[in-house]
């Protein structure tokens, strides 16, 4: 039998009632430095380390369980659905395959109950390619409740290196490891990657929090990239030897301790600079990660009063981030509204992967 794709959700069914809603939210992230040196084979040669913190903004998902052995995923972001029993052999065709592949890998896991069919309902507060490590959050949202539906109790480290091997084996979608670890930790962590990945999770006060909640600001592009060729194109200058590459993806990975130095002291001005430092460096790894509107985004917001900015996912779209002054920081806010950037603020979380029992 195969599965049916539809661009409509499927007819409404009774859920079976003897089972509950399950629902489970993964936060994004922002990149502060050492995106790259997680992507192989550079950990595995060198070893990698990023500095990253989660925010307010989320994956969501939720399950219904069914009792008729169907089982339909709906994307509430792009607006279609696909449907196919639970049996089935899945065919990764394009459409909503992060949550079928996650299917497919879950209920051959070892320990997994029989599923009986759900329904699984999927948003996410930023779009794909936005730079904040979305596509992974989705991953772990749906791998948190998948896994408690098959009666499966994964750790944070067993959810985050699922969610690699989903992306990165069984989809081939080139990347590095620091999203998905973020999304099922939360919090602010130094990321280490070699044989073995190691999160450190880091206190910082609270003072720290508020200082950079009240300094910073999300400026959105409108274009959401495809990172696929920049970090295609990062690899193959790694390979060759590109000295200029191999000097970026280096200082990336000392930034990144120096970063963490600064956060956990409560260095915020700091901690500003070293975001300019690192964005510097991120440049040499890929001529495709810099744009002309990311350029003009990033000088304009640093001749008015930002300390540092720099664009938070692989490059060539998506989001920047930047620390102003605070007394700047609206100046700086509408001159990349002037631009046609979307501008925001944000608060970070704490939080990683949640579930929990939901309304029916």
């Amino acid at each position: 039998m195969t599965q049916q794709s539809h661009l409509v959700s499927p007819e409404p069914v009774t859920a079976d009632v003897r089972r509950p809603v399950l629902r489970a939210r993964a936060p994004l992230r922002i990149s502060f430095a050492g995106g790259g040196t997680d992507v192989a084979p550079f950990p595995e040669r060198e070893g990698g380390a990023v500095l990253s913190a989660t925010i307010s903004a989320y994956s969501y998902c939720t399950l219904r369980p069914r009792s008729d052995g169907q089982v339909t995923i709906k994307s509430l972001d792009y607006g279609y659905s696909v449907g196919f029993n639970v049996e089935d052999d899945l065919e990764l065709d394009g459409q909503l395959d992060l949550p079928k592949a996650t299917i497919a890998r879950l209920r051959q896991y070892p320990g997994a109950q029989a599923a009986t069919g759900f329904d699984l309902f999927i948003h996410t507060n930023a779009p794909p390619g936005s730079g904040l490590g979305s596509s992974s959050a989705v991953m772990v949202a749906v791998i948190g409740v998948v896994a408690q539906h098959l009666g499966l109790d994964l750790t944070e480290y067993e959810v985050a290196e699922l969610a690699y091997r989903l992306e990165r084996e069984d989809l081939q979608i080139p990347g590095g490891a620091q999203d998905q670890y973020a999304a099922s930790f939360g919090g602010f962590n130094y990321i280490e990657f070699a044989d073995q990945v190691v999160v450190n999770p880091l206190r910082i006060r609270d003072a720290t929090i508020h200082e950079l909640e009240h300094n910073m600001l999300l400026a959105y592009t409108g274009n959401t990239r495809v990172s696929d060729h920049i970090i295609d194109d990062q690899v193959s200058r790694y390979e060759r030897g590109e000295e200029t590459a191999l000097e970026g993806l280096r200082a990336q990975k000392e930034l990144a301790a120096e970063m963490k130095l600064a956060l956990v002291r409560g260095e915020v001005d700091t901690l500003g600079r070293l975001l300019g430092q690192a964005w510097d460096e991120k440049r040499k790894m890929s001529d495709r990660i810099a744009t002309p509107l990311i350029d003009e985004a990033i000088t304009k917001a640093l001749s008015l009063g930002a300390l540092g900015g720099k664009v938070t996912g692989a490059g060539g779209g998506g989001h920047l981030v930047f620390i102003c002054e605070f007394e700047r920081r609206h100046v700086v806010a509408e001159e990349l509204t002037r631009m046609g950037l979307g501008v925001s603020e944000f608060t970070f979380s704490r939080e990683g992967l949640v579930t929990w029992r939901g309304q029916s």
